[in-house]
């Protein structure tokens, strides 16, 4: 399995920023970290393990990078204000950076699907929400898109912007929601264990119904829980079933 690792200064962060691509050939697949942790996160769990067989097979290319969430919402010390214009940049750093990268690593303008986990998860559903002309689809697993959870009490434009549970259930009719309702693979994964909140999940999916976008959520039982386990059970499960 081709396992290559590059960085360079994000001028949308200004910081350094490492990235890890997997695979030769197939759907590029973009991995955001749960909470606070880096680009390996997955691989140190052994998650890219679990989904090896489809690298490795041609049916996907991983790509995964870091988060800054200890530089935004889990930073107790930073104004919510800060936090979410951090927050900001990094969506920034996705769409202008992380984006080009893919697609020339790829040879041209392919879509993409995000993935991830806990805060990941997060990260993940509003990327895509955010710009479905660059993203094609979802795999969130046990994550919450509220983002008033991390907020305390505080809530700008750039944090309205950035709560799936909020801008989605008033977007307007319009190209951008055209865009939504023609995705095929937007997947709401939780289990109903210990440290999991399944009803963001359903609450999620109510939203986008609502909408007209198509979704599906999945709950898996108690024994399912916040951790990896679950992940490494469910990520392989539905790349072997959808892609």
């Amino acid at each position: 399995m081709r396992r290559d690792i590059q960085q360079w200064w994000s001028p949308s962060l200004n910081k350094n920023m490492e990235i890890v691509s997997y695979g030769h050939f197939g759907t590029p697949f973009l991995l955001f970290p749960t909470a606070a942790a880096d680009y390996l996160e997955y691989e140190r769990f052994h998650l890219i393990d679990s989904i090896k067989p489809f690298i490795d097979e041609g049916r996907i290319k991983v790509y995964s990078i870091n988060s800054i969430n200890s530089e935004s919402w889990l930073n107790s010390k930073m104004h919510p204000r800060d936090k979410a214009v951090r927050h900001q940049q990094y969506n920034e750093y996705i769409t202008n950076e992380v984006v080009p990268f893919i697609w020339n690593d790829c040879g041209g303008k392919i879509g993409i699907i995000t993935a991830g986990a806990s805060l990941g998860a997060f990260h993940s559903a509003n990327t895509l929400f955010r710009r479905p002309d660059l993203f094609d689809g979802t795999i969130a697993m046990s994550g919450t898109y509220n983002l008033k959870d991390y907020t305390n009490g505080y809530f700008d434009d750039n944090c309205y912007f950035n709560s799936p549970m909020h801008y989605m259930k008033n977007l307007a009719s319009g190209p951008h929601l055209d865009l939504l309702r023609s995705k095929k693979h937007i997947y709401f994964l939780t289990g109903s264990g210990s440290y999991e909140a399944p009803q963001c999940s359903w609450d999620m999916t109510k939203v986008l119904g609502y909408q007209g976008i198509p979704n599906f959520v999945e709950m898996w039982n108690n024994e399912w829980t916040h951790d990896w386990p679950t992940w490494r059970a469910m990520l392989p499960k539905w790349i072997g079933s959808h892609f």
